[in-house]
């Protein structure tokens, strides 16, 4: 290989690393964790600025088993008291959720589109 041609791949391959850290970073901040917690028998506030790819940690405080169950079947969570749980949101739209042990205990997500 000629000289000039290996400086142009010597450099290359320097960059290559940083490119795929800095595309790694782009989208490791591009989705957020948001976290709900549930306590006192009522799901806390839901976040706002919701956006598909993000993630939902669902927390449970209380003393009681709950669960975080989509009414569209999108996830279903089973809590024991102390426990979390993680869920991916894959859609946009409005997500109504309950408690199958408490019908009573309900919330709503809304999830937009991510930006291109």
């Amino acid at each position: 290989m000629a000289p000039d041609r290996r400086g142009f791949v010597a450099a290359a391959l320097a960059v290559l690393p940083a490119m795929i850290w800095s595309s790694a970073a782009l989208g490791a901040a591009a989705a957020r964790v948001h976290v709900v917690r549930l306590n006192k028998m009522k799901f806390g506030p839901t976040p706002e600025g919701v956006k598909v790819g993000d993630t939902i940690e669902w927390v449970n405080d209380d003393f009681l088993r709950h669960t975080a169950t989509a009414r569209s079947g999108a996830f279903d969570v089973d809590l024991n008291p102390g426990a979390k749980a993680h869920i991916v949101l894959r859609s946009a739209g409005k997500i109504d959720f309950y408690c199958r042990y408490h019908p009573g205990m309900t919330g709503r997500l809304i999830v937009a589109a991510r930006d291109p």
